[in-house]
Order: C-alpha cells, then structure tokens, then sequence
C-alpha cells in the first residue's frame, strides 16, 4: 500500500457491511422467497455471491443468481476505448415477479445503474429492482439512490476508491487513493 492510500474497509469491515445490507433487504422484502441477486461486473459479482450465500445462511432459501455486464450499454464505451471488454451475463431464471437485488461495489455518478438496469430490461419486467451498494461516495449525475449501502464517504480532490476483494485480489478491503 502507497503512502497515498487509507484503508476505509478491512475484511471484518467488509463482512459487517454486507451482514448488515442483507439484514436490510431481509427487513424490506420480509421474506426470501421472491428475491433474486444480480452482480455487475467485476466486484458486484464477487459482492451478490457474498449477499446470497448470507440470505441463504440465515433463510435456508437458495434465491436465484445472475451476473451482468453492462459494458454495452454505458452511454460512454466509444469514449473509453473503441474495443470494449464483454463480459458474461448469465441471467438464467425468469425475472418477472422476482425482486432483483442488483449489486455493485461503488456508487458514484449512477451511470453504471442506468446501464445495468437497461440491461436488466432485456430479460424481463421484475417486480422491483432494489440497489445494494458496497461503497457509496458523493457525484451522483443522476437522481438514482441505493437502496441498501455499507459504507458511504465523501471524496477530496481526485481521490479514487479501489474495492479488492480475496476472490481477485488475495485479501479485502477499501481503500482510498489519491
């Protein structure tokens, strides 16, 4: 770790959040049994895996999972390169009727969601869709709100978040560059 980056999240930290948001969606939805847990790539994968193994700890109920790339649906890919990497959604059940937890790990402008939940319109017309967020930071762009954060902190200046996680990262926390 640089000098110019401050751990915000360790791993006890982390574990407690997503405890914590799955505590949140259990208390909202009152129940497991028309939930469904969707990750956007990369970290919001790794984050839902976590979310449905807790609701399946604490319900017994093994909710439906799906990851999402929404790297085609972003209003700004020409802008990031010409080549876009494509990753793999794989929504294999039926949406409708489904209460789609969407999970990432940071929340910043609220373009990624826009994206991810034109995405998510593809497959069907869920019942809700409920935003779960790691990491909440200020410059929202647009009025979309999580509904379910670990964490939410103000940035200085250029400051960025980095989100690493043991399932690419060996170990996890949050830390602030900059």
């Amino acid at each position: 770790m640089s000098s110019k980056e401050k751990v915000i999240l360790n791993g006890q930290q982390i574990a407690a959040a997503l405890d914590d948001i799955v505590t949140q969606i259990l208390d909202k939805n009152k129940s497991a049994e028309h939930l469904a847990v969707v990750g956007i790539h990369t970290c919001g994968v790794f984050l839902a895996q976590r979310i449905r193994h807790i609701i399946h700890d604490r319900t017994g109920v093994e909710v439906p999972y799906g990851s999402l790339d929404i790297n085609l649906y972003r209003d700004d890919w020409s802008l990031i390169t010409q080549s876009p990497v494509v990753r793999t959604t794989d929504i294999s059940f039926e949406v409708e009727e489904k209460h789609l937890i969407l999970v990432d790990d940071v929340f910043y402008t609220g373009r990624t969601i826009r994206s991810a939940m034109d995405a998510l319109m593809d497959y069907g017309r869920p019942r809700s869709i409920q935003l779960a967020i790691l990491v909440e930071r200020d410059g929202r762009e647009l009025p979309i709100r999580p509904d379910y954060i670990g964490m939410d902190t103000v940035m200085v200046g250029d400051e960025n978040i980095q989100v690493r996680l043991t399932e690419k990262d060996d170990l996890d926390e949050v830390i602030v560059e900059g």
